[in-house]
């Protein structure tokens, strides 16, 4: 770092994405994006917009913000859309949480929460997952913090039932409950219905992995209109125009599409059962996924050997070295000519170790 960075910053640590490697042709099946392209209307919607780009896009996101209202039930001041469901994430840091009202989130998790936390200053709190990865909902009952939850959980896959979402919302009344749904339409439940009945519950997706939009970064955050008034004041205090005039477009274009969303969760819902069946026949340990990713662990093969022999084999999967992960690979689920090249690989990785 420069002698001019800040101080308050000096121990940051960022946030790693996914490799993006440009030295060869990969597999990619590391940062959970979809195998299949974004909606045709979603495209041509995009294409009109590209004609306008001298002109600023609209900050209030109105064609938009109707289309999703009517897909999901709410109303127009109950919606905020944002730059990729990381940027509400970040707003909701900044809005609710502070030394007075500290943020609590799983030990393993999506890993920007803490580091929005340190980037923001906020006191956090790590509570550890159970011995088979799930989130302990008790845990997290009257706790008296500001709760970040991925439900379905990430990296692990695994997700809390409706039921167990609202005892955590309604036993902390006194405290924001954010709720990440980024794989929530792979077979999760959504709690966004539960925002008409709690006032503290904020509820966030994506357009990027069920939508096809990963590039495009479109997220959107749901919750009581006081809530969204709030992350509104945030965002016009930083910056108003957060979405583009493609990607807004694109979002009413995909909304549109529903049959074609339809279509690509029911196939990534197939190919994960069939990896996880594949997987499992090959000695793998296989966590119950909700998401378009299985994390699985082999006995006889090492998470980071199994990495590292897949990329030499034009495959990229996703390798975490913290201690409780070191076995695991999460794993993205793909289309089938993708699974089943992964699996003729994995069998000649494990074949060669027994």
């Amino acid at each position: 770092m420069s002698r001019f960075f800040s101080k308050k910053y000096e121990k940051l640590i960022p946030y790693t994405p996914g490799e993006q490697p440009k030295d060869q042709q990969y597999i990619k099946l590391n940062t959970n994006e979809s195998p299949f392209p974004p909606s045709p209307k979603a495209q041509e919607m995009a294409k009109i917009e590209a004609e306008k780009l001298e002109l600023y896009s609209d900050p209030e996101c109105r064609d938009l913000v109707a289309a999703a209202c009517a897909e999901l039930g709410v109303g127009q001041d109950e919606i905020l859309f944002t730059n990729g469901s990381d940027e509400i994430l970040n707003f909701a840091f900044m809005a609710f949480c502070d030394e007075e009202h500290p943020a609590v989130f799983p030990d393993i998790t999506y890993g920007f929460y803490s580091v929005f936390a340190r980037l923001n200053g906020v006191p956090y709190t790590e509570i550890p997952l159970r011995d088979d990865f799930s989130v302990n909902a008790d845990d997290y009952i009257g706790i008296g913090k500001n709760i970040f939850i991925a439900n379905p959980n990430a990296p692990t896959g695994i997700a809390l039932p409706l039921s167990d979402i609202e005892r955590i919302v309604k036993s902390n009344p006194e405290n924001v409950v954010v709720v990440d749904e980024a794989y929530v339409d792979f077979g999760g439940e959504s709690a966004i219905g539960l925002i008409h009945k709690y006032d503290n519950l904020l509820v966030t997706q994506t357009f990027s992995k069920s939508r096809s939009m990963a590039g495009a970064r479109l997220g959107f955050g749901v919750g009581a209109s006081s809530i969204i008034r709030d992350l509104n004041t945030v965002k016009y205090s930083t910056n108003p125009y957060n979405v583009n005039r493609m990607t807004m477009a694109a979002g009413v274009g995909a909304l549109a599409d529903r049959d074609y969303f339809e279509q690509n969760c029911r196939e990534i819902k197939k190919n994960r059962v069939w990896l996880t069946d594949e997987l499992r026949r090959l000695g793998f340990s296989v966590l119950d996924s909700k998401t378009n990713f299985v994390f699985a662990a082999h006995g006889k093969v090492g998470g980071r050997e199994l990495y590292l022999k897949l990329k030499e084999n034009g495959i990229l999967v996703r390798h975490f070295e913290t201690e409780r992960l070191k076995d695991y690979n999460r794993i993205t689920i793909g289309s089938m000519e993708q699974m089943k090249a992964l699996i003729d690989t994995v069998k000649k990785i494990t074949e060669e170790k027994i």
